[in-house]
């Protein structure tokens, strides 16, 4: 599964929003579960994950009935916050008040599919910060591919990371 793209949609009266058709048709309910799971983003917007995979990520998480101070604390928070969503017959989800505040969002909302969840964002402060992204695509772009060298162990050219020795 893979998500794309950039819509704009309303948030009705009683906070649903509609996913829009061409992300709900790359979701098998088989595959990846029947709903989503809402939580709050690293980047400040709403996370939406299937929630199939959601499950899979956190069931990946070390667990432990003593967790360090900083993983519990995130646990505290993150799951606190989380929300199961189902999708009703009009492919439309209803949003917790408490995570469409801390997002920022209010009548109108941007989804960004973003590769394996959708983001949901302010439409103006995503214009904001798509500008800025465009501005800087390229150290964007060489930051990614650092990153994603020393992820595999590589270093940024593609030969072994050096060990620090």
């Amino acid at each position: 599964m893979l998500f794309t793209g950039e819509y704009e949609h309303s948030i009705d009266a009683k906070q649903r929003v509609a996913i829009p058709s061409e992300l709900r048709a790359v979701l098998d309910p088989a595959v990846h579960g029947e709903g989503f799971y809402a939580t709050p983003g690293l980047n400040g917007a709403l996370w939406l994950w299937p929630s199939r995979t959601f499950e899979e990520l956190v069931n990946t998480m070390d667990a432990s009935l003593l967790p360090e101070d900083e993983v519990a604390e995130f646990d505290d928070f993150f799951f606190s916050q989380a929300a199961r969503l189902e999708i009703d017959s009009a492919g439309r989800v209803r949003l917790p008040e408490r995570l469409l505040r801390g997002a920022g969002i209010e009548k109108n909302v941007t989804i960004l599919g973003v590769r394996d969840h959708l983001e949901l964002r302010d439409p103006a402060d995503w214009a904001t910060l798509l500008e800025e992204k465009r501005r800087t695509q390229a150290d964007l772009m060489r930051r990614a591919r650092v990153a994603m060298a020393r992820r595999r162990g590589l270093s940024a050219d593609g030969g072994p990371a050096p060990t620090g020795d």
